[in-house]
C-alpha cells in the first residue's frame, strides 16, 4: 500500500493538513534537539521529510532513515541527492520490529507517523530501546484522537469521510487512505501510549499534545 502512494504521499500530506504538520515536525525537532544528538534514528522514516528537516535545521551529524516500504525510500533518495544531502542522511530497507543495527549505537530515535504502522507495537519498541545509548531518547509524533467538542466531532468527520474520498482520487489506492483513520483509532494515544513506553523500559514518558489533541508528541528516556 505505501508503495503504492509514494509518489503521491508528500503532496498529500501537505494538503490534508494544510501545511500544519511541519510545524508539528519542527515542534517535535525541538525535542530531538534538546539532547544536542550526533547520530539520529529515523525510524519508519517515508520518504525522509522528517531527516531531512533534521538536517537543514543542523540537528545531528548523521541520520539513518529506515522504512519497509521501498517505494517510499526511493522517494526519500531523490529528495536527499536534490538537496545534495547524502553526506549527513542514509536511507535503508528495514523493518522496525527487526532494526539492523547493534546494541547501544543511537543517540535519539525519532518517529513521525509511522508508530501507530508498527506491526506489532512492543516489539518495535522495544528494538528502538535496544539501539538506543544508555541515556537515549525516543521522540514519536502521531496523530491522537482530540477528545474535546467540537474539534472531536470536526476531526472524526474529516478523517473518515473526507481524507479517504480525496485520497483515493488522487493516489489511486482505495485502501490507503481509508487505512489511516482505522489506524489512528486502533493506536494507544495520550498515556496509554507513554505505559507502553513505560512498558519497555523507558523511563520520564512525556506526551505534548498539539492543536487541539489532534497529534502529540512522546518521549522517553532509556
Amino acid at each position: 500500500m505505501f508503495n503504492n502512494i509514494s509518489s503521491s504521499y508528500d503532496f498529500l500530506n501537505r494538503f490534508f493538513s494544510l501545511g500544519i504538520d511541519v510545524i508539528w515536525r519542527k515542534k517535535a525537532l525541538q525535542e530531538v534537539n534538546l539532547s544536542r544528538p550526533e547520530v539520529i534514528l529515523d525510524m519508519a522514516t517515508g520518504t525522509a521529510d522528517f531527516a531531512i528537516l533534521a538536517a537543514k535545521r543542523g540537528i545531528g551529524k548523521k541520520i539513518l532513515g529506515m522504512d519497509i516500504s521501498a517505494g517510499m525510500i526511493a522517494v526519500g533518495n531523490t529528495k536527499i541527492q536534490r538537496q545534495k544531502l547524502e553526506g549527513i542522511i542514509s536511507l535503508r530497507i528495514a523493518d522496525s520490529e527487526s532494526i539492523p543495527l547493534e546494541d547501544n549505537c543511537i543517540d535519539v530515535c525519532m518517529v513521525a507517523f509511522g508508530v501507530r504502522n508498527f506491526q506489532e507495537l512492543h516489539q518495535g519498541l522495544k528494538e528502538i530501546f535496544r539501539v538506543l545509548k544508555p541515556g537515549g531518547k525516543v521522540v514519536v509524533l502521531e496523530f491522537s484522537k482530540p477528545a474535546v467538542l467540537p474539534v472531536k466531532w470536526l476531526f472524526s468527520l474529516y478523517f473518515k469521510i473526507i481524507m479517504p474520498f480525496i485520497g483515493r482520487i488522487i493516489s489511486k489506492d482505495k485502501r490507503a487512505y481509508t487505512y489511516l483513520p482505522e489506524s489512528v483509532d486502533a493506536f494507544p494515544s495520550g498515556n496509554n501510549f507513554i505505559n507502553e513506553l513505560l512498558r519497555v523500559g523507558f523511563q520520564h514518558g512525556k506526551v505534548i499534545p498539539l492543536s487541539g489533541g489532534i497529534a502529540s508528541i512522546y518521549s522517553g528516556v532509556k
